[in-house]
Formats: structure tokens, sequence, C-alpha cells
């Protein structure tokens, strides 16, 4: 069995941290989202893997490199823009040949691993077999309708009116008959290959297609909101480990993991919370839930329930609370001499201001 990863997306909903890194190379509790994909793809026994990138190509090249920190043999496969989940496939045939395969997208977050759901496929293949989830919001996603008997019965992407709450976990297990549903399908309405009509394609060619609704943690990670989340889920499961410098007069509350390099003084950790690699927080606060990547200078700040990515400076600013900075920010307070913001704002940007 291959696996086939997408990384291909844009991630605008990401934006304006997109504009210059790619969505899958995100961190969650310091490393990257698409590495926690690559490692449930080597623990469930795969090795051969293609990666379909498109304009971030390069950046997704020099994290993974060749595949073998995670154990695998990775091939790049160039995608011309991001035409949907199933073009993904389409572009894939070669790579992937005659063999059963995992679809996995490489924004998505799932605790718990694949690898019973990749051994399940092993044991008992069959055409398809789909991971499903309740969720709230299901006309977000792909849904999944299913039959009194429990089977899937039909297949929309994104529907005003869910016929079900069982969204399509980024997550899929294919057998050779998807190339001729990918081929068969038409673009959409929003110009995109859908997966979803590749598998209604193979529903009503009377093909095997199951299901496995998982209860575990899943996320989606396209936005800040999901992406504070799932960082949230990573740190619940931290362990605590101090192996930087840290002085006397701070405090350190709770799980905490400071990497070696890191240099705290006079300030207050409250876990679970991870500091990077040469990372110095003087006199600040870092609250539960908080990310904080390598080389970040923290000075006189608090913050709390956010993500800070490498290289970045806080100085003289609190509260910050559910955030995401990117690399290289700087974030310093306004002037006082009159009652005015200054903003410089990448496009799409989203700014509250109280």
């Amino acid at each position: 069995m291959k696996a086939l990863v997408l990384s291909g997306g844009s991630g605008t909903r990401l934006r304006p941290i997109t504009h210059t890194s790619a969505k899958q190379l995100v961190p969650v509790g310091n490393k990257p989202v698409l590495f926690y994909g690559l490692e449930a793809i080597a623990e469930a026994g795969i090795t051969e893997v293609g990666i379909v990138v498109g304009e971030t190509a390069a950046e997704i090249r020099r994290a993974v490199g060749d595949g073998s920190g995670f154990g695998l043999r990775v091939t790049y496969l160039q995608q011309e823009a991001p035409l949907g989940l199933a073009h993904g496939v389409l572009i894939a045939r070669d790579f992937l040949g005659e063999d059963d395969f995992l679809l996995f997208l490489g924004d998505n977050f799932i605790v718990g691993g694949i690898t019973d759901v990749v051994s399940g496929f092993r044991t008992d293949p069959c055409d398809a077999r789909l991971l499903l989830t309740e969720v709230p919001d299901p006309s977000r996603f792909g849904v999944a309708e299913l039959g009194p008997d429990g089977q899937i019965v039909g297949i929309e992407e994104k529907p005003n009116r869910p016929k079900s709450d069982l969204a399509l976990v980024g997550v899929y297990l294919f057998g050779s008959a998807i190339h001729h549903a990918v081929r068969a399908i038409t673009p959409s309405p929003r110009g995109e290959l859908e997966i979803s009509d590749a598998i209604q394609w193979l529903l009503d060619e009377g093909l095997d297609v199951r299901s496995t609704t998982i209860t575990g943690y899943w996320k989606d990670t396209g936005d800040v909101d999901d992406m504070l989340e799932a960082n949230r889920t990573v740190l619940e499961g931290l362990e605590h480990k101090v192996e930087g410098d840290v002085d006397a007069g701070t405090e350190i509350i709770g799980r905490v993991r400071i990497a070696p390099g890191a240099i705290v003084k006079a300030s207050r950790i409250v876990g679970p919370a991870i500091i990077g690699a040469d990372a110095r927080i003087v006199g600040s606060y870092v609250g539960p839930f908080t990310s904080i990547a390598e080389g970040v200078r923290l000075e006189d700040s608090e913050i709390e329930y956010s993500i800070v990515l490498g290289g970045s400076s806080i100085q003289g600013v609190r509260p910050i609370e559910a955030s995401l900075v990117g690399r290289a920010v700087e974030v310093t307070p306004a002037s006082r001499t009159r009652a005015a913001h200054r903003l410089v704002l990448g496009d799409y940007s989203r700014v509250r201001i109280s």
C-alpha cells in the first residue's frame, strides 16, 4: 500500500500567514501539522509516499526532504493549481499504479493515528473506505448519507441542507477503481474535481464503498480557530520537561516543556505550554495552551492560548490571547501621545480592536 498526501492547497482561510508559508507547515505544539500526518503514515507501516505540492513546493521539500527522517520514501508530485482532491489523485496515477492507497489531507490532524483503519483495509479490502465523524456544522464539509443498514448511499460536497451530521474526515482508503472515477467526473461549480463526486461515482457504479465512524479527535486545521484548538489538544498531552536556562525568579506551574537553549527570567509560565529552542522570555507571563517557537523574544508581555512562530518579538504588550503570530513578527506598544491605531495589515487580514 502507498500513501498520497495532498499539500497543494493555498490556505486562504489562514491568510495572511499563508501568503508567505505553506498552511501544512504552520506548527501546533511547535511541530508542523504535516509532520503529524507523515508520522501517522509511517506508524501504519506505509513507506512509499507521494506528496502533491503546489506553489509552496519548495518550502515543503525543504521541510520534508526525501522522507528518510520519518522512515519514508517520498516522491513529489507537482500540481499546477489547487484543482480539487480528485485532481490530486488524477495527477498521481503513474506513482500509484494499481496499488491500494491511503489518501491523506496534509492539513488534517487526527489524535490516535490511523494504524487500525489501515490494518483493517489490508485485511478486508474494498473499493473505498471513508472515515466519518459527527460535526456540528456539516455544511462546511463533504457529508455522507447512510441508509437504514448503515451503508453509505450518497455523498454531497458542502451541501446547503446536509442530510446527516457525518462529515468526511480527510483520510480515505482506495483500491484502483478510484482512478476510473476521477477520470469520469467533471469539475464542480467551483471549478474543482471533487473527491466526493468520485466516491459518488463509485456508489452509482455499484462498487463496494464502506465507512468507519471515528469518535476520537479530528481537526481540519484550515483556519485560526481550528489551529488553536489543535494546538490545545497537542499540549494537553505534553510531558513536563525543562532543559533550558530558568532562573530562580521564574515560577513554573503545571506541564511545561522548555527546549535547550531557551532562557526564561523573572517570568511565570503556566502549562500546558511549550517554549522552543533559543527563545528568550523575560519579565513575562505565558499562560496555558501556548506554543512559543524557536528564537522568539517575549519581554514584559502576557500571552495565553496562542501560537507564536519562530523569530518573532513581542515586547511590552499585555494581554494577548487566542492569537496566531507569524514568523519574524514584531509586536510593540503603540505611541501613547494620541488615541490612534497604527496598522500594517496583509490582504484578507481580520483585526479586532477594543
